[in-house]
């Protein structure tokens, strides 16, 4: 072969990929904390797109669901859902063996048929290992009826069948309470390896854990999972009003920024001379992320964020406001003025009968008085914001310079996300009543609905320069806000 010369010692061809831009964060996303002991504290949490897949894992009757329905039941359906665990009481140790598949589950159950006298080793807590022995399944009919067989020979634990896999479960709970994976008794018929419990074919081993408070748990389930931005709780137990207030304050100073939901029913909230329940707490303490709903339904919150999570904020004129929405699956309620004073003193959010044969959900306010979809909406348009320019810098093949040009390019980009919030519906023209910065002064107008200003780079401290920082970004923006009511004035002249 004779020998070529290669063409890129005269034409050389790199090909650089810039790196894929940061996903935004989601602001359509509700965590359900539940009690009903579906979810180990292992495991934490399930994520959902349908009420379907919530009924696979929880019955018809778990507070979980009771909330979910009503959350998927709104129109338009919001597209997801999670549901978390909340631990109030100590939990125990416990060892999932390996998944037995449908198909393989009535192999398995002849397999252990031919068993009389299984044994396998274990070691539960901090007992010195223990051999079972002299198990017999030879008059088993179902697998749930293996699990009966070698529970019989356990003492300080538990096995069970849960339709996928042979469960063991110390009887102790705290953080002393263990099981740890099955190991070969050394007699009899070996059957840790059959039942898949042996360190290879475990799903997982898990201690116990001490009570928690609800702030514990969803602190947990936020160290694991944060895509949710929504709470609220469907529980057997209802949460007391020391563990709303505690968890409202958690709320109010997480980040991410998240919003809490409540339902108040007690009827004495209908009172305005009442001021021992949660609406009036929450409204007393003025607390911007947190949102209550009055309702002989105590999961009637769910229904609300089912609305409101219905947005999608890329979407032209997609923002809404909750006041005048339906909620699918709650009893309406019958109020006199003098009561729905009271709940409006207390910023406490109702379903209410009109005169004229409709109900509508009023008024969408938060506990402080600041309205929900505006909450959720500037959320929303922070996270974008920080997005956008985290982006810009991420995916840039070159440097951003400490130019006006660079600060150009910022200023470019935030006011593309300005621009989507027009799209939106968010922000919209209109007159500055607030106190100016650079050209921008009390009473300007804004035709775009927005203004940004970036302090000239020549103006900036060389500290600054040399902390490669760049000069503080200042945006105005404009809400376009919503209009809930109407004064009409009729001049009439004979």
């Amino acid at each position: 072969m004779a020998i070529e010369l290669n063409t890129s010692r005269l034409v050389n061809v790199d090909v650089i990929v810039s790196p894929v831009a940061a996903a935004r964060r989601g602001f359509g996303t509700l965590l359900i904390g539940g009690d009903s002991g579906v979810l180990d504290h292992y495991e934490r949490f399930r994520a959902y797109t349908t009420i379907t897949g919530v009924l696979v894992d929880y019955s018809v009757t778990d507070p979980e669901y009771l909330a979910a329905a009503l959350y998927f039941g709104q129109s338009p359906k919001p597209d997801d859902l999670m549901i978390c665990g909340i631990y109030p009481t100590a939990q125990a140790g416990f060892l999932k063996c390996g998944a037995v598949a449908t198909a393989d589950q009535a192999a398995l159950l002849a397999a252990l048929n031919l068993v009389t006298a299984g044994a396998f080793k274990i070691t539960i807590d901090a007992s010195a290992a223990a051999i079972i022995s002299t198990l017999d399944f030879s008059a088993a009919t179902t697998l749930s009826g293996c699990a009966a067989v070698i529970d019989t020979g356990l003492t300080g634990a538990t096995c069970s069948w849960d339709g996928t896999r042979f469960i063991f479960t110390s009887a102790t709970t705290g953080i002393d309470s263990a099981i740890a994976a099955l190991d070969v008794a050394g007699a009899g018929t070996e059957i840790s390896t059959t039942i898949k419990g042996t360190t290879a074919t475990i799903l997982y081993a898990v201690a116990g854990i001490v009570a928690e408070t609800p702030v514990e748990s969803i602190t947990e389930m936020a160290d694991r999972n944060g895509s949710w931005y929504g709470l609220m709780f469907g529980v057997t137990t209802p949460l007391t009003d020391e563990e709303n207030l505690a968890m409202a304050l958690y709320i109010e100073a997480l980040t991410p920024a998240r919003v809490f939901g409540i339902t108040e029913t007690d009827t004495n909230a209908l009172s305005a001379l009442y001021t021992s329940d949660i609406a009036y707490q929450m409204e007393a303490l003025a607390y911007r992320r947190t949102i209550t709903s009055y309702s002989a339904n105590a999961n009637a919150i769910s229904s609300a964020f089912g609305r409101a999570f219905s947005v999608n904020f890329n979407a032209n004129r997609s923002t809404i406001t909750l006041m005048y929405k339906q909620e699918p699956g709650i009893t309406v309620e019958n109020l006199t003025e003098t009561q729905a004073l009271a709940l409006a003193g207390k910023q406490c959010n109702v379903f209410a009968a009109y005169g004229n044969d409709t109900a509508i959900f009023q008024t969408g306010q938060m506990a402080s008085g600041a309205y929900f979809d505006e909450v959720h909406g500037l959320d929303w348009f922070a996270d974008a914001l920080q997005n956008a320019l985290y982006n810009l810098l991420y995916t840039s093949t070159t440097k951003i310079p400490q130019t006006e040009a660079g600060a150009n390019q910022l200023a470019t980009e935030a006011a593309s996300v300005c621009e989507e919030a027009i799209n939106n519906g968010l922000i919209a023209p209109g007159t500055w009543n607030a106190d100016g910065f650079g050209q921008l002064e009390r009473g300007d107008y804004l035709p775009d609905g927005y203004y940004i200003y970036m302090q000239p780079m020549n103006e900036q401290a060389q500290a600054l320069r040399e902390a490669r920082e760049a000069p503080v970004m200042q945006i105005a923006v404009k809400l376009a806000g919503a209009i809930h009511t109407i004064d009409v004035q009729v001049n009439v002249n004979r």
